[in-house]
Parts: C-alpha cells; structure tokens; sequence
C-alpha cells in the first residue's frame, strides 16, 4: 500500500535555520581556536597523567591502537610505517609518553607531540647518525586516529582517515571528490545508535522517513536511497514493495558506516541518485578483546551485548570475533514491545604473507508485537486531531516478525609490485511474517475502517564482487588504477492478503484491544520476482600534477528483471485472480564518473565532480517501445580541509542533481500502439535537485569531537505531465533544511574519567497537501529541534558509564506523516526517555 500522493506547494515562505547552523558553525569554529590555544600551551602536559596499561606482545599497530585507547590519546601512524613490526608489549602504570617509549622500543620508530597535543609516529633519526633530523622530516600520511584501513573501533574519533565507498580508491576526505561522512565506532557508542535506522537519522544530509510504524525510508538530497551496502556490496531496498522490511540491522557488528551523497552509479550501479550508505563490519583483531554490555531504560527496554575478539593460533595467522546482542523492549505506545537477538561471527585466516581469507556469517531476529501497518489518522482537512503519544490501534494479536540470516567471503591478495586482488561475495536470506491492521478514511460517511492485513514474504539477495588495485607508471608520474566486475541477483516471493473489515466504524478516542478476535487471514501468492544485474568497472586517479588529481571512472551494466503478479478484486471475492506478468531488461548503460582534485596547500583542496546513476523503468512509449532508464546526474562543487594531521576534517559544497527521463502518462493516449487497452508513456519527466551542504567531524582538540552537518537541498520539477507541477516541491514531506549536531568533550586534569556530550537535530517544516474526493486537505509538521544529552564515566580502566537523555526537552513532533487523509501514516517521534549503559572489558 505504497503512498503514491506528490503534493504541490503551497506557496507559504518555508522556515529555514539557516541562522542557528551558521551560528553554531562559527560558535564552534571559534570556540576551537581558544581550545587549540591553550591545547598548545598545555600541550606539554599532554600524556603525563599515570595509566594503567596491559598490552600483550605482538603486531605493533594493534598495540599502539590498544594503547591511545587506553590512554585517551590521539596518535596516528600510516600501515607502511608498522607492517612487520612487532612489540614487547607494556605492562604497569605509566604516563601515556613512557608507554609510548616502551611499545616502540627496537622499532626504529619515535612518538612526536605536536602543537594540539597529539601525537604521530615518525623514524627514530638516534638509532642512526645518517637519518635526516626529525625536525626536517614531512608530516606522515596519516589516517586521522584510525588505522590505513579506515578501521574506528578504540580511536575515541569522530572521524577517519580513509574510505573507499566513493569508488573503491582508498582515500582521505580531503581526496574524495564528493561529500562524504563516516559515522565512526565511537559515534555510534556515545548517541547510543542502536539500529542503521539510528544511524541515518544521525548522518548530516540524510533523513530517516517512517511509513507507518515499523517501515522505514531513507532520503538524500530529495530522493530515495534505494540500495544500502555491506562491506562495499549493494544490496537493493526496493525489489518489492515491501523489501525495507527485510533488511533488519543492529549495529552491534559494525566497526562503522561510511556515506556518500549524491549520485553514486559507479559504486552500486542501478538506483537513484541519492547516496550510498556502506556498512563496514568489525574485524578480529590480533590481541585478544573481550567486552560486555548491558543497558536499561524508559519503558522497561533492556539489552546486552557481548563482543569477543583475538588470535586463535599460537602464530596469529587465524583470527576470530563473535559478537552477541540481545534486547527486550517495551515502548511509549501502548500494547507495543518487541525482542530481538543478532548472533555475528567472523574469521580471517593467513594463507600466506600476502594472502588473506574472510568468513562471516549472521543471525539476525525481531519479534515485534502490537504493531499496525499503518500510523494515527488526521481530521478530514488533514489537521490534526491531538492523540495521545501512547495512542495505538493495534489489537492483541498483531505481530510483526523478521529474521534475517546472511554470510560474507572474502580473499585478499597482495603482490609484490603493490597490486592487490579482492574477491567478495554477499548471500543474504530475509524473512518477514506480519499480521495487523491498517485504518481507511470514508470521506462520505466520515467514518474510520480498521481492516486486516497479513503478509508473509520471503528475499534472498547476492552480490559478488571481484576487482584489482594498484600503482602504473606513466610519463614519469605514478597513478592509480582499479579493474572490476560484479554480479548482483535478488529473488522475491511475496504472499499476501488484505481488506478484511475488523471495524467499521472505529472509535479513534475509546479503543478496545482485545474486542476483535484474530481473523486468521489466509494468504494468497502475490508476487515472485527476479532481478539480476552484471557490470564491468574501471576507475583511474591519475597525478597531472603534485597538487592536482584527476579521479575518472566507467561501469558497463547489463539489467534484467522479471515479475509475475496476481491480483484479486478484495477480500471476499472468489473471481479467480488476474495474473500479470512483467520482463524488462537494460543492456550495455554506461555510467560515468569524474571528479578534479586540487590541493590549495597541505590542509585544503578544491574539487569538482560529475557521477551519474541510472534506474530501469517499465513504461512503453506509443510505439510500445520500453522507455529509456531514468537517468540521474549529480554536478558538484566544494572546498575541504584537514586538521592536525586528519584528525578533524571540513567540508563545504555546492551540488545540483538532475533526474531526467521520467516517465508521465502521455497526454494523448489515441497515439498509443494497442489503444484504448493500452496505456503510453513519454521519458520527459525531469526533477532538479540543488542546494548546500556544510560539514565538519573530528577532534577540535584532543579531549573534544564534533559533528556538524549544514543541508539545503530542494527539489522541484522541472517537466511532468502535470503543468502545475512544474516550479513546485518534488517531495513536500522530506525536509529541505537539516541541521545535525553531535559532541562529546572529556574533562581535562582530575576530571579526566568524565565526559558530556549530546545531539542536535533541527529540520524545517514539512506538509502533504491535496484533495480527497473533492475535500481539500493539508496535514502538516512544523519546523522542530530535538535534543539529547550524553554523561559518561570512565570508572576504571576497565568499567564504563554511560547515562544517554534523549528528546531531553519533550519536544512533541511527528517524524512522518499520512499522504493522504484515507490511508493515514502519522508517526509520533520518541517522547523523552534515558538509556543507562554500562561496559566492562576484560
């Protein structure tokens, strides 16, 4: 029961914050500059204060992560500097700068403090009279406070200093042609964002949109992301109508999510021009790691993780990590509660030096009961009728159940000649079993029906990915160059029933749970679908110059889909179902992708950048010819810096995003090859996109780490088949202004165990506006702010506190709502609520 509703705009002046984002960018910024002051007249006291340390022998760089975590210090090293290498460990209570001498010692390498009071690795010149003086040495190549492989988990950062989700080119930020985020380990520990859900709803220029209670949508620059990523591989969200419900993921398992906006085709192939959200998973880790968790909160919500990580042969060539998470939920609308469990295991084992493999596997379950497909319905002028937050239709027997169970194959190899070949493949089998209640408006009778749904669908999606990377040698210069090819399928069967009257003439403000027996809806099959999509895909980064880069990339697609849908009247009727049968396929689309990087200095670099992403669509014109794919181009301008060594980034840019060949029924269906029976279309439908997005992530000063996001994006059709569209909102209900913040500050001196923290979201007003059998209606949300506050005590080495306050001011808002008046979907957002959290690690 998609929502199919395009409201125009009204015409009213929309409300923008844009004050409060360049306000608490400045405020930020120049609060920063006083903080790095006196972080440089304290930076001798840095790393002086006594901690107690047990770090086993071993590879070094997991050592020295081990260490700055320990320590609460921001050190970054490149991989070149620690491959090989290996440490006696430390052991005992010393100054973070004496651990630091004891780990490195016979490595050949030295800790050096810089101004803010990090520190970096370089080559210890006492060990040789030859070395060059460490004065005279450049700055390293660094990764903010991650490891080369953009790993976050035990930095303490907002930030990363390499990710590849833009094109496979393992790059900083700076490098990156495209605005790019990465929600890091640390983020989603301190805002507590326990689902990818969390995680959208946190990210700067990305909105989390609910249609009805337990579905959800994600939204970038005004459109739709219809693919989200697992360790670089796509998996589709829309093959069916329904397939966001299949995809469940707890965030237990992720090291991180790196997020690119924009159109990203190269990346993902099929889909829209939206962005590409990649979920990383953790890795094991070479010295053994064990943590424990539990947290409890408002509405009796409960859960409990345990993470388990280290070598698991005497020479560390085999590695393993399990991580198990459990949760008992109730919530603040009334008959709802819901539990889950995620089981997560992985394996990496050394073949040889050079050869790495890769096995994960994944259980993931959620039983939700008292849950309805649909959200609180509205007055008929689509105001709003004032229900309780607690309100809820559903009856006792509602339930809405998924599991999810995925595995994951890696292998990597490294040559000698710095050339590297990765082979992945996804295979993932999703499950959903809903039975539940949807609400119908009659506009004549003025009256609400509650009916009855049940659906009961089955996914299965796989992805295989193989590409090489490395180094060439043209006219003097080095570059880059990646060779790739990949093999996406995704099988659907759907079956599904609905329209079963339970109510009538529901009472909205006296419901009775328990006065409607289970119906028992029998299913029917509804829809089986096969999509598969094969690609070819080259990307160059070519140096024309020491500061100049040029990023360009191609990718060949070759799509086919193929449906078979049954249809019925309604619920009762025994006319024999109508069986259509649907297969389109799109061969040889080229998509594009460039992107011109210019370093100003060793801190900021211009970039402009073109991507573009293409989506089939199965409309024929009147020569019953299949339309052209919907086309998306993304153009983009922007600036970006990085600070104190990658430890915190910047960002500003300028984009405007095209969708053309959209297809709207053509006007004069008389043209149209097999008319009357048969609808035509025309691919001259076109949406602009435009706007500005601001970003900043990283640590300001040691002990501080921000996340600000700034977005304007605005959507307007350009060409549709309706002449008022033209000029209007895309898509009125997805906000146009987004401000997020998110901080975390430790406490310096005695107080260092200390740390607060918290969230600002602020979005403008939203509204879907149209007529219902000749009523006009309007159903609005006004521009709000919501914020959360963080408090966290750093007990022991060992144990830590962390005490989350959300929604701290009650602000009451809906975080969706009903297209219509007839199939209403408002959605409450959460009502204040705390979450205490506490983790010991082994």
């Amino acid at each position: 029961m998609p929502n199919l509703h395009r409201a125009q705009d009204s015409g009213r002046p929309h409300s923008s914050p844009v004050a409060l984002a360049a306000l608490a960018l400045i405020i930020t910024l120049a609060a920063g500059a006083p903080a790095l002051a006196h972080a440089q007249g304290a930076a001798a006291a840095a790393g002086t204060a006594a901690t107690d340390f047990r770090i086993a022998a071993g590879p070094l760089a997991p050592a020295l992560r081990q260490l700055a975590s320990t320590a609460g210090i921001m050190l970054t090293f490149t991989a070149e500097q620690t491959q090989g290498k290996r440490t006696a460990g430390v052991n005992g209570r010393h100054p973070a700068t004496d651990a630091l001498a004891l780990l490195l010692a016979g490595s050949g390498l030295q800790a050096v403090q810089l101004d803010n009071g990090a520190f970096v690795l370089r080559v210890d010149n006492t060990l040789s009279p030859e070395a060059p003086d460490a004065a005279m040495l450049p700055l390293i190549t660094v990764t903010g406070t991650a490891a080369a492989d953009g790993t976050t988990e035990g930095t303490r950062s907002y930030t990363s200093g390499s990710m590849s989700t833009a094109n496979r080119l393992n790059l900083s930020m700076r490098e990156t042609p495209q605005a790019v985020t990465v929600i890091t380990r640390q983020r989603i520990q301190d805002q507590g964002l326990a689902t990818v859900n969390d995680v959208v709803q946190a990210a700067p220029g990305l909105t989390f949109r609910r249609f009805g209670p337990e579905r959800a949508s994600f939204y970038s620059r005004g459109m739709y992301v219809d693919n989200i990523m697992y360790d670089g591989l796509p998996v589709s969200l829309d093959s069916s109508n329904l397939s966001q419900d299949l995809l469940a993921t707890d965030m237990a398992i992720y090291d991180r999510v790196e997020i690119v906006r924009g159109a990203t085709g190269l990346m993902q192939g099929a889909g829209n021009p939206s962005a590409a959200i990649n979920l990383v998973r953790k890795r094991p880790t070479d010295v053994p790691q064990v943590s424990v968790g539990v947290s409890a909160g408002s509405w009796d919500r409960y859960r409990a993780e345990l993470d388990a990580s280290g070598p698991l042969s005497e020479d560390g060539s085999l590695r393993g990590r399990a991580v198990i998470a459990a949760q008992d939920h109730g919530s603040y609308k009334r008959g709802e509660s819901s539990n889950g469990q995620t089981f997560y295991g992985i394996l990496e084992k050394d073949l040889s030096a050079s050869t790495m493999l890769t096995l994960s596997a994944l259980h993931h379950e959620n039983r939700l009961h008292g849950n309805g497909f649909t959200g609180l319905p509205v007055a008929s002028d689509g105001s709003d009728l004032g229900l309780p937050r607690s309100t809820s239709y559903a009856n006792d027997w509602e339930h809405w159940n998924k599991t999810t169970d995925s595995a994951f194959l890696g292998l990597d190899h490294r040559f000698d000649n710095g050339w590297r070949m990765h082979l992945s493949a996804y295979y993932a089998q999703a499950d959903v079993d809903m039975l539940g209640h949807y609400l119908n408006y009659n506009i004549t009778t003025g009256n609400y029906r509650q009916l009855g749904a049940r659906n009961a669908h089955k996914e299965k999606q796989s992805s295989v990915n193989l590409y090489a990377n490395g180094p060439f040698e043209l006219l003097g210069r080095t570059h880059e160059l990646v060779l790739g090819a990949s093999y996406r399928k995704v099988d659907f069967d759907g079956n599904s029933r609905q329209g079963v009257v339970l109510d009538d003439d529901l009472d909205l403000f006296n419901f009775d749970p328990g006065a409607v027996a289970n119906p028992n809806i029998p299913l029917r099959d509804w829809m089986d679908a096969r999509i598969t999509q094969q690609s070819v895909y080259a990307t160059t980064r070519l140096t024309l110059a020491d500061p100049l880069k040029l990023i360009l990339g191609a990718r060949m697609d070759w799509f086919d889909y193929n449906d078979t849908v049954n249809t019925y009247p309604n619920f009762t009727s025994n006319t024999p179902s109508v069986t259509a049968h649907n297969r389109y396929s799109v061969n040889e689309q080229l998509t594009k992708y460039a992107g011109l990087v210019y370093d100003l200095n060793d801190q900021h670099s211009l970039y402009a950048s073109y991507t573009d992403i293409f989506k089939p669509q199965n409309y024929r014109d009147a020569n019953n010819k299949l339309l052209e794919p919907v086309v998306g181009r993304n153009y983009e301008i922007g600036i970006k810096g990085e600070y104190f060594d990658g430890a915190l980034n910047a960002s500003a840019a300028v984009f405007r995003m095209d969708q053309k060949n959209r297809a709207y029924r053509s006007s004069d269906q008389s043209q149209c090859a097999g008319y009357p029976s048969v609808t035509c279309y025309s691919a001259a439908g076109e949406v602009r996109s435009q706007g500005v997005e601001l970003e900043v992530q990283g640590a300001i000063t040691p002990n501080w780490q921000v996340s600000i996001g700034y977005t304007v994006a605005i959507a307007r059709y350009r060409k549709d088949a309706n002449p008022s569209n033209v000029g209007e909102l895309f898509d009125t209900d997805t906000p146009r202004h987004l401000f997020k913040l998110s901080t975390m500050y430790r406490l310096p001196g005695a107080l260092h165990g200390w740390r607060i923290g918290g969230s600002i979201y602020r979005q403008d007003s939203i509204y879907n506006e149209g007529t219902t059998s000749g009523v006009p209606f309007r159903i609005a949300q006004s521009a709000y702010t919501v914020v959360d506050l963080v408090v966290g005590w750093q007990a022991t080495s060992k144990l830590d506190m962390q005490l989350n306050i959300n929604n701290i001011f009650d602000k009451k808002y809906y975080n969706a709502l009903s297209g219509s008046v007839s199939f209403p979907s408002n959605v409450y957002g959460e009502p204040r609520n705390v979450m205490l959290t506490a983790r010991y690690q082994f």
